[in-house]
């Protein structure tokens, strides 16, 4: 696979506070997501939540196919939960690309099939194995070893636990910017201080990160040569130099001046 027809992506969630309430706690949604997680703190030593308790309040991808490349957030800030979900399947059945990942099989896959469950939302294509399409019996998005999507912290940690790395750490190593000041970790008091644009921002640096790392793993095999790999990273800083959004003035001087 080229580095070209590839989607990756990312998620950023906070408490579902409505399944919060069904699970007897009380108060606004900001009352009752706080007592989620202090709940599940106090029951594991985390405040880390179930996957089925989580709430999706962006969605940030990038496209690359032909001479495009786009960074984009779903929808707007205002969107619904519902909205992003099936923007994001929406895009899949039409383009089917390649989806890569950081953790996407261990967390953002996940959550977004139980946002799917929750909104009703179809994706054919998504869980296509065969029965329509035969060559997706053979490569299709939801084996872990087959190539529809890419999880690359699962395929460089060679599918070991003790071998995965944060996305954080892979980024520096190779001398990208990394996160910037902001980890997932602190999403929730963005999100309830309602700051979701910078939540947005976020997120699509992310996906930048991850499509540079998706890169340089096309270039170690042998998918791109290194002059092939030069010139889309080349394309990745053109791309930024025409970007004129805070973050993405941030995210090009941090690399500049690693």
């Amino acid at each position: 696979m080229s580095a070209a027809d590839c989607l990756v992506f990312d998620i950023e969630t906070v408490p579902d506070a409505e399944l919060g309430r069904r699970l007897g706690f009380a108060g606004d949604d900001f009352a009752v997501a706080a007592q989620m997680l202090a709940a599940r703190e106090e029951e594991t030593g985390s405040s880390y939540l179930p996957l089925e308790q989580h709430r999706i309040v962006a969605i940030s991808t990038l496209l690359r196919g032909g001479d495009q490349l786009q960074v984009w957030s779903l929808g707007t800030a205002d969107s619904g939960e519902d909205d992003l979900v099936r923007r994001f399947f929406g895009g899949l059945d039409k383009l089917v690309p390649t989806l890569v990942s950081w953790n996407g099989s261990g967390f953002d896959l996940p959550v977004l099939h139980y946002r799917m469950l929750r909104h009703g939302i179809a994706s054919p294509t998504y869980w296509e194995t065969g029965e329509r399409e035969r060559d997706f019996k053979w490569n299709n998005y939801l084996n872990r070893y087959h190539a529809r999507h890419v999880d690359l912290m699962d395929v460089l940690s060679a599918y070991q636990a003790r071998g995965r790395a944060s996305l954080e750490h892979v980024a520096l190593l190779l001398g990208l910017p990394g996160k910037l000041g902001m980890s997932g970790d602190r999403v929730f008091d963005f999100w309830r201080a309602g700051r979701l644009a910078e939540i947005r921002a976020y997120c699509e640096t992310d996906v930048l990160n991850t499509y540079l790392v998706w890169l340089r793993f096309e270039l170690v095999r042998g998918q791109l040569t290194p002059a092939a790999h030069a010139d889309e990273v080349e394309r990745v800083r053109n791309w930024l130099a025409g970007r004129e959004e805070p973050h993405w003035r941030d995210y090009a001087a941090a690399w500049s001046g690693a």
